[in-house]
């Protein structure tokens, strides 16, 4: 087939027969000229889906026809944007970019009151928010909002759709970007299109995959992992009303969306393009290894699955070009590497690095993390990793057996270790973290817990011991630290920057009791920030602590936006000859060259000066001390969990 020659052919007749007099003149133009910029692609990805369905034109047809109403639809402050952003495309890559992830009732609590955080986002140098779904849910339980019943609606408790683009349009002022969920693996089951399917609609019914009896589903299940084991077996779920079994990956009530209907694809392209119209200068896509199905496989991270994301990235670039993708893939760190591409997510989530920050910790070694970074951190120019150290989920350990094994290090007992270690079970172990999701099956488990409980601080405040609260703070502004020098969009997680502890309140409420990743959603209330910035004195040692860690990362994202060689700049990950050290380069085009060195160990390490050869200079200047470390003799002496930011001079 010949895709550049039928694409034509095809774009001509769909324009011929698209009502574009809705549109003014200068949008029919860049929505034409859009159209033929990207429909090749699109075209592409569209009929290799759905090319074999006898309606597969039909849908197509509708769809540039739901493309042309989400151009009209964008308001023009938008359409400006779009334009600025097609001549700076990589303005995620920039330094100025630090990012927090919040849940707007744990931080407003409503829309409304996150006008009053601005102040608070732009002292600690945050230019980038997260709001996590806000979306109408059902009541009770709602995997923490990912079940979600209309896209279009807001949770009536945190407020309204306009109050919503009245936030992004106050963020955007003040050069915050919104950041908004876009869940689309699955849907509610209280979602209108569940309901009608629920009434027998057939046309619905198609919407999801439901069954008859336990035959295809029992074909699938042979290959299926299981998200929730703690919650209930299997990927599915029998419904007494309609006498059929749901495809629910997550939990009953979130029903998957069947992407084999084209009809599907076009309605949630239309969903997305209202998100992108509020204002949303990037989408996370929630789930999105699980959204293609085949039978044999794991049904995760399939080449459909990609297709379609591409798909939907060509659908963005005609109508709403400023805004980008950002992929939430926890998966094999191959399969993560995948879906970045300018083409499918520019950003992504780096799982891989995460989950290492922590092993570092535990096992006070590096080796794991430089072996790995040195394989799986360079990705295309064109994209950038968004590096955290906490979510608002549980911390499963992905990193590649294969690479384990080169190190001697055995995969299943190294998790073992680490999951009996962070949930403090293991000897030693400085950590108060909680159990999530135990597969009694094989014993596999993932850890919950907050930042500052997972360092420690929590059992250094419990007995008073001066020496651990202060190893806790460093271990937090350590790991921080990395993902601020390292190369990406760093990302806070709200409470994380004030060294919140665990909430253990969720155990008593009998909509979060079930699922422990609650204890690391954390609210931050007015007493809390305006400790943080000054207007309170603290009170407690644990106030105490609160206020270093906020200041640390204050300052540390103070110093990165300063400098140029934290943005586009490759990240180049060395050999530091310390088992417990961790090194890596950053060089731009400029020739401005950074050295990052950090000890993972409470003890003092050692390393020879002549690492500092590498940045090619005699000097060098410590940007988080100010002090001046020059080629000498004797070896250079990092305290414990220190890091250096060294400047070329």
């Amino acid at each position: 087939m010949s895709y550049a020659a039928d694409s034509s052919i095809c774009l001509e007749r769909i324009l011929a027969s698209t009502d574009l007099s809705g549109l003014t003149k200068k949008d029919a133009t860049t929505f034409t000229q859009r159209l033929k910029a990207h429909f090749p692609r699109l075209f592409k990805h569209y009929t290799c889906v759905y090319g074999h369905q006898y309606d597969c034109y039909f849908h197509l047809q509708k769809l540039i026809e739901i493309l042309r109403d989400g151009l009209k639809s964008r308001k023009p402050a938008l359409k400006k944007l779009d334009y600025e952003r097609l001549q700076s495309p990589l303005w995620y890559r920039d330094q100025q970019q630090v990012g927090m992830a919040c849940y707007v009732d744990l931080m407003g609590p409503t829309l409304s009151d996150l006008h009053d955080k601005i102040p608070y986002f732009k002292a600690l140098g945050v230019t980038y928010v997260h709001l996590m779904p806000l979306y109408d849910t059902p009541k009770g339980d709602s995997d923490g909002g990912y079940a979600v019943s209309d896209y279009r609606k807001v949770n009536p408790s945190l407020g309204t759709v306009k109050d919503l683009e009245k936030l992004s349009l106050a963020l955007r002022k003040e050069g915050i970007n919104l950041v908004l969920d876009f869940v689309f693996n699955h849907t509610s089951d209280e979602h209108a299109w569940a309901k009608a399917a629920l009434k027998g609609d057939k046309r619905y019914q198609n919407y999801y995959y439901l069954f008859d009896d336990r035959t295809i589903p029992d074909q699938y299940e042979q290959t299926l992992r299981e998200i929730f084991p703690q919650v209930r077996r299997g990927s599915f779920t029998y419904n007494e009303q309609i006498e059929k079994w749901i495809w629910t990956t997550f939990n009953s009530f979130q029903w998957d969306l069947n992407y084999s209907n084209p009809e599907v694809f076009n309605a949630i392209t239309s969903e997305m393009l209202f998100l992108a119209n509020i204002g949303s200068a990037a989408l996370r896509l929630d789930a999105l290894a699980f959204i293609w199905k085949e039978v044999g496989t794991d049904c995760e991270n399939q080449e459909k699955a990609h297709i379609l994301i591409q798909a939907f990235n060509c659908c963005l670039q005609i109508v709403a070009p400023a805004v980008v993708f950002k992929s939430e893939a926890i998966v094999h760190p191959d399969e993560v590497l995948k879906y970045v591409d300018k083409d499918e997510c520019q950003l992504s989530y780096n799982p891989l690095l995460m989950a290492l920050l922590w092993n570092s910790l535990a096992t006070r070694k590096t080796r794991l993390l430089t072996r790995s970074m040195k394989k799986s951190f360079a990705i295309s120019d064109e994209c950038t990793w968004v590096n955290y150290v906490r979510c608002h989920d549980d911390i499963g350990w992905t990193f590649d057996d294969a690479v384990a094994n080169e190190l001697g290090i055995n995969p299943f007992d190294h998790r073992y270790f680490l999951n009996q270690f962070y949930t403090g079970r293991f000897e030693g172990s400085f950590a108060n973290g909680v159990p999530f999701a135990e597969n009694p099956s094989n014993g596999d488990c993932r850890v919950c817990g907050s930042l500052a409980s997972l360092c420690g601080l929590e059992g250094a405040l419990q007995i008073n011991d001066t020496k651990a609260i202060e190893d806790a703070v460093k271990r937090m502004l350590l790991l921080y630290g990395i993902t601020f020098s390292i190369g990406g969009i760093p990302l806070l997680y709200s409470s994380d920057e004030i060294g919140k502890l665990n909430d253990y309140s969720y155990r008593f409420d009998e909509s979060k009791k079930h699922d422990d990743r609650w204890v690391n959603r954390i609210a931050v209330n007015d007493e809390d920030t305006a400790l943080a910035l000054g207007q309170t004195p603290p009170s407690s040692p644990a106030e105490v602590a609160s206020l270093r860690v906020f200041e640390g990362l204050q300052k540390m994202i103070e110093i990165r936006k300063k400098y140029s060689v934290f943005g586009q700049a490759p990240t180049h990950i060395l050999d530091a000859a310390n088992q417990h050290c961790f090194m890596f380069l950053r060089e731009n085009v400029k020739g401005e060259k950074l050295l990052v060195i950090c000890n993972f160990s409470e003890h003092e390490q050692e390393l020879q000066r002549s690492l500092l050869a590498t940045v090619n200079c005699t000097s060098s200047v410590d940007l988080l001390s100010g002090e001046e470390v020059t080629m000498e003799a004797e070896p250079l002496i990092l305290a414990p969990f220190q890091q250096l930011w060294l400047l070329a001079r």
